[in-house]
């Protein structure tokens, strides 16, 4: 059954019939999965589990009405037929066991999006799990999604940006736990009893251009900013702002793997100072921007030496282009205001390009308006980018503590550090020479608060930021 084609294959033991994969959110298996799930979350505790015992006779039925969904819904996904099957398996596995702490490893194991990533595959998915920037509770959650992979996307990824666990997604309907800022789908957040080898990572390109296009969209009229023909088009588009994020975080993703790295990747979890995060999360980002910068001006070139581009080179030279406007106006408009200011590293990275760019009269703030010289704009990123790389390179002949100095030294020589600073003022003695716990404490929540300029932003975006909450490409 071609998914991508609208090939319709009969449900069986529906009172309803769902004849098309293209229907499934609107159909009442789907609905009464939704509903089940979503009712039995109250019930969950922390971990996932459902300890009142007065409550597991309404769990079952909960369950059964899940897993009777699953099974109905389940012809239409043949993609995913092992996953659906151990699913089911899963559930009972739970019930029997009283509903103690869910354990979904075998079914996360069948589940292999990254091998159908054909665009407009759909896929059903049900787990126990937390969602990041979402719940930290572990609960049933539901979504229906599909691949977005289009012809150009799949052309860089059998090139040189090579990524087979990738899954760029667009979320179709979901329960509570996706009604929020959560943009990924990562396997690491499942209950299960023990870690597998990870073999995908999806992320939800149709949250992240929705909230892109909404947030700055507000931000270039509150500071008056004149966008450029590609950077408006963004705005108006939300397939082609999906189709940009694709790529972005195409080449974001396989740059956590690739490079000049500390010997210690900052992706291995540990206690650092959360600017360490900032660094490594603004890297990657910055490399996506350089790479589109480098395929943009590579098929510039071969067009301008009278070379006919194909349609697909043609389209990635389009979205190399915007690729850049996005990176851009998402770092210094939504990040920075984003979130709490409770180690906010990827804000503290929003800031950090805003003020590099300022600095190097990129972009300028003058008769309370926000201009950008267009013709700079890469080279400059492209500094900042380097800037960061030559520190990584460093890193290897350094002390851990010593490089945390120096990753500090760059970025409180951009950004001014909080006046209460101890890394500002200087480390004592006591804990330069102690463990590297000792650094860490030292930090502070809000160790680069934000400028005048971006506590104006705020005020006057609040509203449109939490607006964002839980957004569908459809509503952006």
């Amino acid at each position: 059954m071609s998914l991508s084609a609208g090939t319709t294959q009969p449900v069986i033991g529906e009172p309803e019939v769902v004849e098309d994969v293209r229907l499934v959110e609107s159909s009442g298996a789907w609905r009464r999965l939704k509903a089940a799930a979503t009712a039995l979350q109250p019930m969950q505790v922390k971990n996932g589990a459902i300890p009142d015992s007065a409550q597991h006779e309404a769990a079952r039925g909960h369950v059964d009405t899940i897993v009777g969904a699953i099974r109905a819904l389940a012809p239409l996904f043949p993609h995913d037929a092992a996953y659906l099957d151990a699913l089911s398996r899963d559930f009972a596995r739970w019930v029997d066991g009283g509903f103690g702490e869910p354990d979904f490893l075998d079914s996360l194991v069948e589940f292999q999006p990254q091998r159908h990533r054909v665009d407009g595959t759909r896929h059903l998915v049900v787990f126990p799990m937390y969602t990041q920037n979402g719940s930290s509770e572990r609960h049933v959650e539901a979504l229906l999604a599909e691949a977005i992979w289009p012809d150009f996307i799949a052309d860089l990824e059998a090139g040189d940006y090579g990524n087979a666990l990738f899954v760029s997604l667009r979320l179709l309907d979901f329960t509570p736990g996706y009604d929020t800022n959560s943009a990924v789908l990562f396997p690491e957040t499942v209950a299960m009893r023990e870690i597998p080898r990870f073999t995908w990572g999806a992320i939800f390109q149709d949250r992240e251009a929705a909230r892109y296009r909404r947030v700055v969209a507000a931000a270039a009229d509150v500071t008056k900013l004149a966008l450029p023909e590609g950077a408006a088009a963004l705005l108006e588009d939300q397939a082609l702002a999906e189709r940009t994020f694709v790529m972005w975080d195409l080449i974001h993703d396989r740059t956590h793997m690739r490079g000049d790295l500390p010997f210690d990747p900052f992706m291995i979890k540990q206690r650092m100072p959360f600017f360490l995060y900032t660094l490594e999360e603004l890297r990657c980002d910055l490399t996506a921007f350089r790479e589109a910068v480098r395929i943009q001006r590579t098929l510039d070139a071969r067009a301008a030496a009278g070379e006919e581009l194909t349609a697909t080179e043609e389209d990635t030279r389009r979205h190399a282009t915007l690729v850049q406007y996005a990176v851009l106006f998402d770092r210094i408009f939504r990040f920075p205001i984003t979130g709490s200011r409770v180690r906010n590293y990827d804000g503290l990275g929003g800031q950090l390009l805003f003020a590099w760019l300022h600095q190097q009269h990129v972009l300028e703030w003058r008769d309370v308006e926000l201009s950008v010289d267009w013709a700079r704009v890469a080279d400059a990123v492209v500094e900042l980018s380097d800037r960061i790389n030559d520190l990584y390179w460093e890193s290897i002949d350094r002390p851990k503590p010593v490089h945390w100095l120096k990753a500090y030294e760059l970025i409180s020589g951009v950004l001014a550090p909080n006046p209460a600073s101890a890394w500002a003022a200087g480390l004592p003695r006591e804990v330069l020479a102690g463990p590297p716990k000792g650094y860490t404490d030292l930090v502070m929540d809000d160790e680069f608060p934000l400028s005048m300029f971006y506590e104006a932003l705020d005020k006057k975006m609040r509203p449109v930021i939490e607006s964002t909450a839980g957004i569908r490409g459809t509503a952006a």
